[in-house]
């Protein structure tokens, strides 16, 4: 009956893919079945009594000596632990190495431990799969980063040129105005006077001088139009007077035309440092988008405007009683919604080193715009 056990025992041994072989409390093998003295390159014969630890695991990968009190293989019968490990190598009997993962579980007979079994497998092609991953994801992570660098770079010369275009733009515009102003406004002053001067030469003639009122009435009103197109152009307050200034102006045309109950609160501290014109340009400007949606869009009865320009930022919050932001659009869209005027608040921001913030009002009613930026003094 032991012998037909032992013969059992031989056969699972014999037929198993991975190596497999024993060892004593001196670490001299006492058995070792054909996979693992194949995986070796040894016969049987030439393994049974070896010391197994100076016979394949001897050195290190970089080939340094190997002591065998620090092999954990050893160690699971000194100490009576199992060890499992696949970050070594084994020595075959050509003097060649492989990634071997090993396992080693003392024997145990009696309670006492009479040695240890090992099972062992080469990796070697599992290792250099690893290896091989892993340099094309350091390689991939390489093209990512260039790639990443390279938009960021592109993404900042557009932005750079956006708020070129932007400081172009607004010099045109100023450009513009003035030339409307100093040559329309002259011409329309010198049409008027020279009305004012025929009418008062056909008092006797009543048709022309009716003719004259309606022209003077006309001229009036041209100039009155040419004002409205210079101002929209480019406010001459905001060059004069300031930023402060210019916003307190915009919100008064806008409460004027929208008839919206405003609450303001606009408030600079004492060491707050002026805009320089660019940057108050910039806010000037997203502060009219800012009203521009409201009137167009929010539907609103009222209005809370908070402006405060501190030492360092200044914080502008425009919150209305409005319909809101469609409560079911995704979040992602409350601070990014698809609209040239939002997508141009944000860039003026941005270049700037401001951020604007869009989300729903308190209690979940109207929007509420905010926008901080830090503040880059004249001096």
């Amino acid at each position: 009956m032991q012998a037909a056990w032992h013969d059992k025992l031989t056969l699972l041994l014999e037929s198993t893919g991975d190596g497999m072989f024993g060892v004593d409390l001196d670490g001299r093998c006492t058995f070792i079945n054909r996979a693992g003295a194949e995986i070796l390159g040894y016969s049987t014969a030439q393994v049974l009594g070896q010391n197994m630890h100076d016979l394949i695991h001897h050195s290190h990968p970089d080939g340094s000596h190997y002591e065998e009190q620090q092999c954990p293989i050893f160690l699971a019968f000194r100490t009576g632990r199992p060890c499992r490990n696949d970050q070594e190598v084994f020595w075959r009997a050509n003097g060649s190495r492989f990634n071997a993962e090993y396992s080693s579980h003392p024997v145990i007979d009696q309670g006492e431990v009479r040695g240890a079994v090992i099972t062992f497998t080469d990796i070697t092609q599992r290792k250099q799969t690893e290896e091989a991953l892993a340099r094309a994801r350091l390689e991939l992570e390489q093209r990512v980063a260039e790639r990443t660098a390279e938009l960021s770079q592109a993404l900042l010369q557009l932005r750079q040129l956006s708020a070129h275009t932007e400081a172009v733009r607004e010099q045109e515009r100023k450009r513009i105005a003035r030339e409307i102003h100093d040559e329309l406004g002259s011409l329309l002053v010198a049409l008027k006077f020279d009305v004012n001067w025929i009418a008062r030469r056909v008092t006797d003639r009543e048709p022309v001088a009716d003719k004259c009122q309606t022209m003077n009435r006309l001229i009036e009103r041209a100039v009155e139009d040419v004002g409205r197109i210079i101002t929209d152009l480019r406010p001459s307050i905001l060059d004069h007077q300031g930023l402060l200034a210019a916003l307190e102006w915009q919100l008064q045309e806008f409460a004027d035309a929208t008839e919206i109950d405003c609450d303001t609160d606009i408030a600079a501290a004492p060491d707050a440092p002026a805009p320089e014109a660019q940057q108050a340009t910039a806010v000037f400007r997203i502060f009219q988008e800012m009203l521009s949606n409201v009137a167009r869009h929010a539907g609103a009865t009222a209005v809370r405007i908070r402006i405060h320009l501190l030492p360092h930022e200044l914080q502008m919050e425009v919150a209305d009683n409005g319909v809101g932001v469609d409560a079911s659009a995704p979040a992602a869209r409350l601070s990014d919604q698809d609209s040239y005027g939002v997508m141009g608040m944000r860039e003026r921001a941005l270049h700037f080193g401001g951020a604007l913030d869009i989300a729903r009002g308190d209690d979940g009613v109207g929007t509420r715009v905010r926008l901080t930026m830090p503040l880059r003094s004249t001096a």
